[in-house]
């Protein structure tokens, strides 16, 4: 994903999750959550504190691994599937388009972390260019 000039920056185009699979999942979900009327469930506030949930479970399956050592894929893939899941959902109840927030903040980061800069760091985009 980098820009036209192969520079790390953010792509050209526009991104809208209407032209993805994104828009496809939030639909099927909309449908298996309605059919079992959980709507009245998927408060913002609820689906948050389910996405941290979530992602708990997913960082559960590294607890005590060894570097480089990964859980078995089919947890990690349901794991995930729960995060994304959720995501979609809150994105969907706040009315968020998760691509065009993603895009937006991709350009933000590339402001923040220029590349000149922030090469081989893991430094906050507030500390590039402090000497440790």
């Amino acid at each position: 994903m980098s820009g036209a000039a192969g520079d790390g920056s953010a792509p050209a185009a526009r991104w809208s999750e209407a032209e993805t699979p994104i828009a496809t999942l939030a639909a099927a979900l909309a449908a298996f959550n309605h059919a079992r009327d959980w709507e009245r469930f998927h408060t913002p506030k609820d689906l948050a504190m389910a996405l941290s949930v979530e992602a708990s479970e997913l960082l559960e399956l590294f607890l005590w691994k060894r570097d480089g050592e990964l859980p078995p894929r089919a947890r990690l893939e349901e794991e995930l599937g729960d995060v994304l899941i959720t995501l979609v959902n809150l994105a969907r109840r706040l009315g968020v388009d998760l691509l065009a927030a993603a895009e937006a903040k991709l350009a933000l980061n590339g402001e923040r972390y220029p590349v000149a800069l922030a090469r081989g760091k893991a430094s906050k985009y507030d500390q590039l260019g402090e000497e440790p």
